[in-house]
């Protein structure tokens, strides 16, 4: 089974920016949509931005769009997630999620590989 780890989570200043890094054990192009979610304390896990299978169709929630963008780097397995312009009310632990869905999925449940998280706080 894929192994997923999310890395490059820190504290960043408002305004400031942050990549992102979701690297698979194995090459999950064709095989699987990988999905970028986060979750705040006491709040439910929330699409950020997905890729679809193909890797060529990429999907942004409402609130990423325009401030977050999401590539893949094939050769190193990892998909990023850059976030710009960073607000105190991004701070969440975010997780990547491997879904067999074809293009992906908003909804966490049809994710069935997770990383552990990594951890990003904004603040002034």
């Amino acid at each position: 089974q894929v192994v997923l780890v999310e890395s490059g989570g820190k504290w960043v200043q408002t305004g400031g920016s942050l990549t992102l890094s979701c690297t698979a054990s194995e090459r999950t192009e064709s095989s699987y949509a990988i999905g970028w979610f986060r979750q705040a304390p006491g709040k439910e896990r929330e699409f950020v931005a997905g890729l679809n299978r193909s890797g060529r169709t990429v999907d942004y929630a409402d609130f990423a769009r325009g401030r977050f963008f999401l590539w893949r780097e094939s050769s190193k397995n990892t998909v990023y997630l850059q976030m710009d312009n960073l607000r105190p009310e991004d701070t969440a632990d975010y997780y990547c999620g491997a879904t067999t869905w074809y293009a992906g999925s908003r909804d966490h449940s049809r994710y069935e590989i997770w990383g552990q998280g990594t951890p990003v706080t904004v603040s002034s």
